[in-house]
């Protein structure tokens, strides 16, 4: 188990006040806090070496390009892709499941073929493909789910067929923390030629993940959920479907040679990353993984763990008109539940003046909200950082508002 205390000192905003009380921060699905390190490196390149990267010829852009270009390799070796040049640097999950629905998506689809996506996905699983189906002819078909908040895998494999050409699955739910046996379920697709796309964006920094062993088509994550920055992500994909797939967007970086006869495109991956990128945020990406493998996922996830089973059963026993959504057998550390005759925004609230962070609401997530006719929930997600003492005051919170309203 980690030194929690220690590693909180790693934080600056863990020591701040809001609303007269010391910060208790549950929002961690969300995005979660950045250590000094990370916060650092974005400083040390913009009052050190800031410069554009590639193709410069003096000091400061070899510098920032090898420090750019380490990130690469660092995220190439935390999911053990097979090259570096599978790894397409982006602005975050988002815009990595759009750049392989407008491109992939747009070279396979046609009339009447099918794109499968489970009843938990986030709204960003969804959307972009719901608007290339929408151009092709084809359709988007949700995988039902079980009350317990897991996909219902024979139903899964009744709608496989020919006509699907695309899954797309969360690794793991942002909104119910279910753990999806993604090996399963690409093994499944790729029985009928179906190409599958993981939205890693609650998993890559709490478990482990292998690419290749997982055999993926497509990984997709944000850095602001693994101690980065916002605005930044990455975009794994096999070597051959990159090759095969279209630029998603045009500009620099992306070319070997323009004119005004045609264009031919640059290797992997600058093909796929016009324009100048976001060179700081690229750069304290890689600090941020750093800092993973210095404490250890392993020992982190371990922590978080045990903080949500401490939160689950105290939850239980403490606020008994509490509903718990999401008690699949395999979860990530977040805990969503709605309380009895009391609105999940108002408790959201009620726990900010005492100074606890949670989210409410919908979470993106508002099919799966209809699945059980929900309008939303209080979510509680935990990070390393995290503390049982904090738990306690949580739940204390959480039984003075039930009274209350009593």
């Amino acid at each position: 188990m980690i030194d929690v205390e220690q590693l909180r000192k790693e934080f600056p905003i863990l020591s701040t006040e809001v609303n007269g009380h010391a910060l208790i921060y549950f929002d961690n699905a969300a995005t979660n806090q950045k250590p000094k390190v990370v916060t650092d490196a974005l400083q040390e390149y913009y009052d050190g070496y800031n410069s554009n990267v590639h193709r410069g010829a003096h000091t400061l852009a070899d510098k920032a390009t090898k420090a750019f270009e380490e990130t690469r390799t660092l995220l190439q070796e935390f999911i053990n892709a097979g090259k570096s040049e599978e790894v397409i640097l982006t602005k975050g999950t988002t815009e990595g499941i759009n750049l392989v629905a407008q491109t992939y998506g747009r070279m396979v689809l046609n009339e009447g073929d099918i794109i499968l996506v489970s009843t938990m996905e986030h709204h960003s699983n969804i959307v972009p493909w719901q608007l290339i189906a929408k151009e092709k002819g084809a359709s988007v078909i949700p995988i039902p789910i079980s009350e317990e908040g897991e996909i219902i895998f024979e139903e899964y494999e009744k709608l496989l067929s020919d006509k699907v050409k695309i899954v797309a699955v969360n690794h793991a739910s942002n909104a119910l923390g279910t753990i999806n046996p993604v090996e399963e379920i690409i093994k499944k697709a790729h029985e009928v030629n179906a190409k599958v796309l993981i939205d890693g964006a609650q998993s890559a920094g709490h478990l482990p993940v292998d690419v290749q062993a997982m055999d993926c088509d497509f990984f997709v994550t944000s850095a602001h959920k693994m101690f980065g920055p916002t605005g930044m992500g990455f975009l794994y994909g096999k070597e051959e479907l990159l090759l095969a797939m279209p630029p998603f967007l045009g500009g620099g970086e992306m070319i070997k040679e323009v004119s005004f006869g045609g264009t031919t495109f640059n290797e992997l991956p600058y093909k796929f990353e016009a324009g100048t990128p976001n060179i700081a945020d690229t750069i304290a990406f890689g600090t941020a993984i750093k800092f993973i493998n210095k404490w250890g996922k392993e020992n982190m996830a371990a922590h978080e763990n045990a903080l949500l089973e401490y939160a689950t059963e105290k939850l239980k026993k403490e606020v008994p008109t509490a509903k718990i959504y999401g008690e699949a057998q395999n979860k990530v550390s977040v805990l969503s539940f709605v309380i009895e005759n009391i609105h999940n925004y108002d408790i959201g609230m009620m726990l900010d003046a005492r100074g606890i962070a949670v989210r409410t609401g919908h979470h993106c997530t508002q099919p799966l909200m209809a699945r059980y006719e929900l309008e939303g929930t209080v979510r509680a997600s935990f990070a390393a950082y995290n503390t049982f003492e904090e738990v306690d005051k949580f739940i204390e919170g959480l039984v003075r508002i039930v009274k209350m309203f009593g």
